[in-house]
């Protein structure tokens, strides 16, 4: 089966539109190095080591959610994620905002790993309901056994039910939150001041382990429009370490 990159371009855009994409952000066909994809990685991040994996199995494209070229370059490193795509052949394909917006995208998802029913979406806002209300400890305590990653929490002893999840550095939209009705914030990254701003609980559970998830859900997609394409998943480390 000869897949093109412009048609794993497409098939990513008919799920989550690019026209969706903030406007500040850079997602798309970011990279084209090849027209015919032998395989394609699935990842959160494109790093060196993502780049090499893809290459180890085969793959001269990626397809992940953050972009590889989001800040103006004003320098360039041979060994840099960008020019080692360049060097080795490989594609990428980035879908950022535009995912994490779409109905089975990144905040979704978030919000069905943590245990989250009856979903509506509003922009990055993936709202759901627990079976019933619990401390916001407790909840907190629940997502990071989900993810498996640690997790920090604000008004620990507040009951908690309907829950805003909010995939990644989503500790601004607090305010979005109350509105559409959540008592709680699920999100990745939320600042000292959130914490304090936030007239509801705040769960973090760092920026990588919230959206990692979408991953798996790439690679589900992509099988699905491009029957015996070589796939492969990648999940990367989060950056940081934890004490």
């Amino acid at each position: 089966m000869s897949v093109t990159i412009e048609q794993i371009h497409q098939a990513v855009g008919a799920w989550a539109p690019w026209d969706t994409a903030e406007e500040w952000d850079n997602a798309g066909l970011l990279v084209r190095c090849a027209g015919e994809v032998t395989g394609v990685l699935c990842t959160l991040d494109i790093t060196r080591e993502a780049v090499e994996a893809a290459k180890a199995a085969g793959c001269n494209t990626i397809v992940s959610h953050h972009p590889v070229v989001f800040r103006a370059m004003k320098t360039f490193d041979a060994e840099g994620p960008l020019e080692t795509l360049l060097r080795e052949g490989v594609s990428a394909v980035c879908a950022h905002t535009n995912l994490d917006k779409v109905a089975g995208g990144v905040s979704e998802t978030l919000a069905r790993r943590a245990g989250l029913e009856h979903l509506r979406l509003d922009g990055f806002c993936c709202v759901g309901e627990l079976p019933r209300p619990v401390p916001a400890r407790d909840f907190a305590a629940h997502v990071g056994a989900a993810l498996s990653t640690h997790v920090k929490f604000t008004r620990g002893d507040a009951a908690v039910r309907t829950v805003c999840a909010v995939s990644g550095a989503g500790g601004d939209l607090f305010a979005d939150a109350a509105s559409l009705g959540a008592d709680c914030l699920l999100t990745g990254e939320a600042s000292h001041h959130e914490g304090l701003d936030s007239p509801i609980p705040i769960i973090a559970a760092s920026h990588h382990a919230t959206e990692v998830l979408i991953v798996d859900e790439l690679v589900r997609r992509l099988a699905a429009d491009f029957p015996g394409l070589k796939l492969t998943a990648f999940y990367g480390e989060d950056p940081f370490t934890y004490l």
